[in-house]
């Protein structure tokens, strides 16, 4: 199969380039940081789909912050929204077979207790820029499918983590921070709210998802991928504390909280189940040390 990957050079893009090649797919890996268009380039776009005559496309691209979209929400709408028609309008053109728009699970927003776990029939409630413009790209993804015939599937991914992810997010963040002390025979991790429950997949589950997906998802539906478990963040940061090779501890930094946070989110994927025979593999014990020991090479390279 020969699939183009939009945001390649991102931490899931690494991960899905890696396991579809794995696979024996030929893999076109695109990213304007590593000299790929810009998504809101539509002509460069057109032209770098229409060259490569991808099976399938896999869109990751994305301004992927939640906290950053609060400083610039236009921005952020662009890129995810106005980004994702200009790359549906280029597979539309390509004659693309198959195009995989990676979502997320923040367009839930806020859900009452008795709406957990969160299935597909969810009313979209976005509380960030961020998952506004993630809810108005699968918009023009539906319209894509019934208004051009494309065939796209929708995902909703949750919360992912695992080797190689930004310390922007949360555990990846706990994780570095207890790196940088290890080295630097500090003793205290700040963090924000530790009471948020979020429900975490490793990525390498989660690409195996996407490619299984490809294969075998319905046009025009939606899935979620999530492990079903919600977890606390003071769940990960004890686990960090207790592997640490010296003691740590917490303190509360006012500044990491987020305007809005949702309290709970905890996934449902029975319909990923049921199409694909997924679920998750790697234990989450093994996703938050491979994390750790990715962050303790970070962290050595940087006073190298």
């Amino acid at each position: 199969m020969r699939a183009l990957v939009t945001g390649a050079s991102g931490f899931v893009g690494l991960h899905l380039v890696g396991h579809l090649e794995a696979a024996g797919d030929r893999v076109t890996a695109g990213d304007r940081r590593a000299g790929g268009p810009d998504l809101l380039d539509p002509t460069a776009l057109r032209d770098w789909v229409g060259a490569n005559h991808p099976d399938v496309v896999y869109h990751l691209a994305a301004f992927s912050s939640v906290a950053e979209s609060w400083d610039d929400p236009a921005a952020t709408f662009r890129t995810n929204a106005e980004g994702t028609l200009n790359l549906l309008l280029a597979c539309r053109d390509a004659g693309v077979g198959r195009v995989v728009c990676i979502g997320s699970a923040d367009v839930y927003g806020k859900v009452a207790p008795d709406e957990l776990p969160v299935d597909e029939t969810t009313p979209m409630r976005p509380h960030s820029p961020y998952a506004a413009s993630k809810a108005a790209a699968e918009q023009a993804a539906v319209w894509a499918g019934y208004g051009l015939g494309l065939d796209v599937i929708r995902v909703r991914a949750f919360n992912h983590l695992g080797p190689g992810q930004s310390p922007r997010f949360v555990a990846a963040a706990l994780a570095h921070r207890v790196a940088h002390n290890e080295l630097t025979d500090g003793s205290v991790v700040t963090v924000g709210n530790l009471d948020a429950r979020r429900d975490f997949t490793d990525v390498r589950d989660v690409v195996r998802a996407y490619r299984l997906l490809a294969e075998a998802g319905t046009a025009g539906e939606v899935y979620n991928v999530a492990s079903g478990v919600d977890r606390a963040v003071r769940d990960l940061a004890e686990h960090y504390l207790a592997r640490a090779n010296r003691p740590m501890s917490l303190e509360i930094d006012p500044e990491l909280f987020r305007p809005v946070d949702v309290p709970v989110v905890r996934g449902d994927a029975s319909k990923l189940r049921a199409a694909t025979g997924w679920v998750p593999e790697v234990p989450f014990d093994q996703t938050l040390d491979d994390l750790l020991d990715d962050a303790r090479l970070t962290a050595r390279s940087a006073v190298a």
